[in-house]
């Protein structure tokens, strides 16, 4: 066999093996996810939707493509559903990087850059954090004859920091017509800062090198479904529609996307929750003397030492977080959101573990 050394050697994707047992009734704080749920009415629509899984779904998402148009004031040509945000880096980089061109990212950001990069032969130019957040002073500075894509996660995940409209500005002007900035704002509907970009206004003025990455799977309760989808001027939709899988968003994610949409009550109820816990949570561990990184989304990193020796601790306890050494920020946990009985419970758990 004739493997590609660039794919053969990068570890496989698995969550850690913390702990010879998971204990049972173990509270998932690790991946981000709404614990108050999907909207029911996206639940009704699956249930509905389900009689009719034996036929193939809308193979282009017409009907979500239309109705997130419709939303966010944009033409539909400008819009693309993916199977999941994940897929839509994958597309990224499958379209715009061949062997050596480089994708400017930063170190301590959402891994899939670097690790879909990487799997097309590219570069991975990854910038060190300033201050927990994205230094796009520092990436534009980065940018060579060989650069193709510019990450940029938006508030950052694992950090929780989000980069101003002023600075994402500087970054619009010094960025090369033909490298294409893509901006990942997976956690925007829980944004509190008022100075936060709106990059949308710049694609519809009708700047062709930005495309702005979402998702269901943070604020609608959707990550089950994998349901992502993406913004961008039509002539780069169109040359990523030709990349992309027939059929490739399923008909339930379809129906549960459209209903979602149709539910702002589900939507601002989880935000408010978020608002609750990260004030909470900033709280309690400030109070243990921790200090934690500010965060506009609905999870908290925090520096606690040894991020693996807490983490193993805490899943002893029954609870997962995520260590993120992996990540570039060595000796930091992030912590997602529970419902408040499972962050009463959590706390009690981190307070006997810290003690410890």
């Amino acid at each position: 066999m004739h493997f590609k050394p660039y794919i053969a050697t990068l570890p496989p994707y698995k969550p850690p093996k913390l702990i010879r047992k998971q204990p049972a009734g173990v509270v998932k704080l690790s991946s981000n996810e709404n614990p108050l749920g999907p909207s029911p009415r996206a639940l009704a629509a699956i249930q509905a939707a389900a009689a009719q899984v034996h036929r193939y779904p809308d193979a282009g998402s017409a009907g979500l493509r239309d109705a997130l148009a419709s939303q966010f004031n944009l033409a539909p040509e400008m819009v693309l559903c993916t199977n999941g945000s994940d897929e839509m880096v994958f597309l990224l980089a499958l379209a715009f990087l061949s062997e050596g061109d480089q994708a400017v990212m930063a170190h301590g950001s959402f891994i899939s850059y670097f690790l879909r990069t990487i799997e097309m032969g590219g570069e991975a130019v990854r910038i060190p954090l300033r201050n927990f957040t994205h230094d796009l002073d520092a990436m534009a500075d980065a940018i060579t004859e060989r650069t193709r894509l510019l990450f940029l996660c938006n508030p950052n995940n694992p950090t929780g920091t989000t980069n101003s409209a002023d600075e994402l500005r500087r970054l619009l002007e010094r960025v090369p017509d033909d490298v294409l900035i893509v901006a990942d704002e997976a956690y925007v509907e829980f944004v509190e800062r008022g100075d936060y970009p709106d990059l949308l206004a710049e694609l519809r003025a009708g700047r062709q090198n930005l495309i702005v990455l979402r998702t269901f799977a943070k604020i609608y309760g959707l990550a089950g479904l994998r349901l992502g989808y993406a913004f961008g001027h039509p002539d780069v939709m169109g040359y990523l529609e030709r990349a992309r899988p027939t059929f490739n968003v399923n008909a339930l994610a379809q129906a549960a996307g459209l209903a979602a949409l149709e539910d702002g009550e589900h939507v601002a109820r989880s935000r408010a929750h978020a608002n609750a816990c990260r004030a909470q949570f900033m709280s309690e561990l400030g109070a243990l003397g921790l200090k934690p990184i500010p965060s506009n989304t609905n999870f908290i990193a925090v520096e606690v030492g040894d991020d693996m020796e807490i983490t193993t601790a805490l899943m002893d306890q029954g609870f997962t977080v995520t260590p993120l050494s992996g990540w570039g920020i060595p000796g930091h946990i992030r912590i997602s959101f529970g419902t408040e009985a499972e962050n009463v419970r959590f706390f009690i758990a981190l307070r006997q573990v810290l003690a410890q």
